[in-house]
């Protein structure tokens, strides 16, 4: 759901099978803010069978899911976390056990998906600046790393970032706005992005202090204007266009979530 764009999103789409993919929205993070939700069926009720879950309204509106959720997540070919608040979100999703029918659908291979809070969340921890300074967050931990977001557009994170990994944080990956990290498993599979020059990185602590590597992204636009340097290197397996094995998740850092909350 990229204001300028949609190559993220047509991405994590041609990683389903489907004609028309069901795609459904957990806004959750943003306190199921409308704006939100209506963004979300402006971008994918023509191409696919849309939907979305409302933890927080009682009126739900069009396309809402009410009752029995699990058997509606564990059908969908596409399930996408939106931008917002990461604790806030984690914490009404074990209220209400969305945290196992989330793991439940990672098991069966549909494909997760999401901005900011829902990059942040998959990992085993995190780093979070919604609300004051940067700082650590546990995760749901169906992927055995450390997640940093917004890695141009917010320096101070970087920073962070790094002092986190010095203290003991697990190794990870950071990424710039608009920059996407796709998993098969807990294996990271390929980056792309949506502007070409962008990058993700490889974070972890050594004997001589953090160190970051710079991961090149495959620009998904027409451009031959295509990211890398000398210094970047690939993610494994980025020369494969599709990935249809189970356990597929999809973890963009674009400036996606709702104003004014930020992420």
């Amino acid at each position: 759901m990229e204001r300028d764009g949609s190559l993220l999103d047509d991405y994590v789409l041609s990683l389903t099978d489907a004609a028309r993919p069901r795609v459904c929205f957990l806004p959750t993070a943003s306190g199921d803010a409308d704006h939100y939700v209506v963004r979300f069926y402006r971008r994918f009720s023509p191409s696919c069978d849309a939907s979305h879950v409302s933890l927080f309204r009682r009126d739900q509106g069009t396309g809402a899911v009410e009752e029995d959720l699990a058997a509606h997540l564990l059908g969908q070919d596409v399930i996408y976390v939106g931008g917002g608040n990461v604790v806030s979100m984690l914490g009404a999703w074990r209220a209400h056990g969305l945290d196992e029918i989330l793991r439940q659908a990672w098991r069966k291979g549909v494909v997760l998906c999401g901005p900011s809070a829902g990059s942040l969340c998959w990992f085993e921890e995190a780093l979070s600046a919604f609300h004051g300074d940067p700082r650590a967050v546990r995760g749901m931990g169906l992927l055995p790393y450390s997640n940093c977001v917004h890695y141009d557009a917010e320096p101070q994170r970087r920073a962070e970032y790094h002092s986190l990994i010095a203290g003991g944080m697990r190794a990870g990956f950071a990424v710039e706005d608009r920059v996407a990290l796709h998993f098969r498993r807990t294996r990271l599979k390929r980056v792309v992005s949506s502007r070409p020059g962008a990058y993700a990185y490889r974070v972890q602590a050594t004997a001589d202090g953090v160190r970051e590597r710079r991961l090149r992204a495959d620009y998904l636009g027409d451009s031959e204007d295509a990211s890398g340097g000398p210094t970047a290197e690939r993610a494994p397996g980025h020369g494969r266009r599709r990935a249809r094995a189970a356990r597929r998740m999809i973890v963009p850092a674009q400036t996606a979530a709702p104003r004014p909350a930020g992420a």
